[in-house]
């Protein structure tokens, strides 16, 4: 009896264990799928990626696109077979207490602009993550950013 107690303790914090693991490599492979779907160029895999509400904010400022607004900017570089590539280098993923809403924060390499960021939040959509929020950004080195903050203001006052 106290055998069969142990290995059934054993099982259930194991079982816990794996549960808890499960979300957050869940969310991993659904954001490794989006930027494998992207650098295929796979327009409908890509957007069944993420929910009918989501936001996409790219690297420029004025880059918030409601999903259909990023469906319609997409479009013509996926039609070509030239999605975008961006190899992910390292990542975090935080699950909420209740397994519903997970966040993240990555870094990115891409060929043209070198080390990205990409943050955002998932939820879940009838037992299935789905992005609800991806922001794409390109740190900037603290020695530049004042010559590359005072580039975009005079970039800006010419526009």
């Amino acid at each position: 009896m106290v055998r069969s107690c142990s290995l059934l303790m054993a099982f259930l914090f194991l079982a816990t264990t794996a549960f808890a693991q499960t979300h957050e490599e869940a969310v991993s492979a659904v954001l490794d799928d989006v930027h494998r779907l992207a650098s295929e160029a796979d327009f409908e895999g890509y957007f069944n990626l993420y929910t009918a509400d989501a936001i996409f904010m790219g690297t420029d400022a004025n880059e918030r696109w409601t999903i259909a607004d990023f469906q319609q900017y997409a479009r013509p570089a996926f039609d070509r077979g030239t999605g975008w590539t961006y190899t992910m280098t390292e990542r975090h993923v935080f699950v909420s207490e209740d397994g519903n809403t997970a966040w993240f924060d990555e870094r990115l390499d891409n060929a043209a602009f070198g080390e990205c960021r990409g943050t955002g939040v998932l939820v879940k959509v009838d037992d299935e993550w789905k992005v609800k929020q991806y922001n794409l950004t390109v740190p900037i080195p603290n020695e530049i950013l004042r010559d590359v903050a005072a580039q975009i203001r005079d970039l800006e006052s010419d526009g």
